[in-house]
């Protein structure tokens, strides 16, 4: 076993982990003042950037006042403006918020919000979830049971739910053999075949990220996809459960990744963005059906947690909604978007580029071994770990794709997720440091 400095037991034990001390826009610096370009923006959280002083002082002023209260008994004005604010953003139809900590503890939530909404309603043989292989929901044993991520379930197999999960929207390797619109989107139609052979008596909710991500970083439905899985959830009285972890709050140039198909889930479940690597906030929001329904009910339910509500949690979302607001980032984020995947395009000179892919600032990049029948490289290449370590090196973060997206074991992708923040010029000299790092990679895997 390594000798550490220090009593923490890591994700890695045997990775070091230079120590950050500061951040300011879409730069860290660590203890020795070397600078990192955050090309994931924390895996997809920092969305405005570091060290904004707007959201800062905000909550400096709020740990003047009370920085907790006990959820069962109180309420505070930061949750209920929060609250406010987050259903502005919201599509049509979505009325309650439900506060958490963590993106794991949202999806949690959704998930027995959704079996007590069944019970309410007098359908109590309804529990099973259904969700998609290469998917991610959280670390719980809960969400855990629903992702489709193979090496993070492996050792915890024996704690899981048996849950059903169907093919995901994956065109460039497409599980089924087949070419867009001569499929007639059967990975969709494989949720009905899936809730039919389950008995629809049994099914509660199905799950998805409207964008995948680190598992399969990027990857896309095509335009019928969404309406389609909305159409068979409502005829077999399914809820829709978007897991809008990484996808909300603007991070696809759309409030939500939803957005882009105009389709209204029974529960949107955000994290990442909402307060933006500030505090730890998350939330669970829920439609009219679902509180009409608990209304006429029992009135109550017990997803709470002691940090719920945290009032200084929810300064700081409130705070990074207004900012997000005030510089009109949802908007730059799909700009910016744009310009990032004209930039990501041009990589594809080198031939181990196979697909990009992604919406506004969530982008993935997967590489080949051969481009023309998509083999992926040897798991023992590391090949992806090599590009992000080459990038390390060079001063740039890279978000590693998790979880072998060819076959579960195979399959070599990055995830980009940049802040909203970031310049054009940023992202030329990002995009040149990550050319350099594979190309540095393609020499070392010969």
């Amino acid at each position: 076993m390594i000798e550490r400095n220090d009593a923490n037991f890591y994700r890695d034990w045997q990775k070091e982990y230079p120590i950050i001390d500061s951040g300011r826009g879409i730069y860290l610096y660590d203890n020795q003042r070397k600078e990192y370009l955050d090309f994931g923006s924390g895996i997809s959280v920092t969305s405005i950037g570091y060290g904004v002083r707007e959201v800062t002082e905000q909550m400096a002023k709020q740990l003047e006042k009370i920085t907790f209260v006990y959820n069962g008994c109180f309420t505070s004005e930061p949750r209920i403006k929060l609250a406010e604010k987050l259903l502005k953003l919201c599509p049509e139809g979505m009325v309650r918020v439900i506060l958490a900590n963590s993106g794991s503890e949202a999806n949690e939530v959704a998930i027995k919000i959704a079996r007590q909404y069944h019970r309410e309603m007098g359908k109590g043989s309804k529990y099973k979830m259904i969700s998609r292989r290469l998917s991610y929901h959280g670390n719980t044993l809960g969400t855990l049971s629903v992702s489709g991520r193979p090496s993070w379930r492996e050792h915890f197999l024996p704690y899981m739910y048996k849950f059903r999960q169907i093919s995901p929207p994956y065109c460039y390797r497409c599980p089924f053999g087949l070419e867009y619109r001569a499929c007639q989107v059967r990975c969709a139609r494989e949720l009905e075949e899936v809730i039919v052979s389950e008995g629809e008596e049994t099914v509660s909710a199905f799950i998805a990220e409207p964008i995948i991500g680190t598992t399969a970083a990027g990857v896309t439905p095509p335009p019928e996809y969404y309406g389609t899985i909305r159409s068979i959830c409502d005829k077999y009285n399914v809820l829709f459960i978007a897991d809008e972890v990484i996808t909300g709050i603007g991070r696809t140039g759309k409030n939500f990744g939803m957005d882009h198909w105009q389709i209204t889930p029974d529960i949107i479940t955000v994290a990442k963005g909402l307060s933006a690597g500030y505090a730890p906030l998350s939330a669970v929001i829920i439609s009219n059906k679902i509180f009409e329904a608990f209304g006429r009910g029992s009135g109550k339910h017990s997803q709470g947690f002691t940090y719920t509500g945290n009032p200084l949690s929810c300064t700081a979302g409130l705070a990074v909604l207004n900012y997000i607001e005030a510089n009109d980032l949802v908007v730059q984020a799909e700009e910016r978007g744009q310009y990032l995947r004209r930039r990501l395009e041009t990589l594809k000179d080198i031939n181990i580029v196979g697909d990009v892919r992604g919406k506004g600032l969530f982008q993935g990049i997967e590489f080949v071994a051969d481009r023309e029948t998509k083999e992926p490289w040897p798991a023992e290449a590391r090949l992806t770990e090599r590009i992000v370590s080459k990038a390390f090196e060079m001063g740039m973060i890279l978000i590693a794709g998790l979880g072998g997206c060819a076959d579960g074991v195979r399959g070599d992708q990055i995830q980009i997720s940049p802040a909203f923040v970031i310049s054009e010029a940023e992202i030329d000299k990002a995009v040149g440091i990550l050319r350099k790092a594979i190309e540095q990679s393609i020499e070392d895997v010969g």
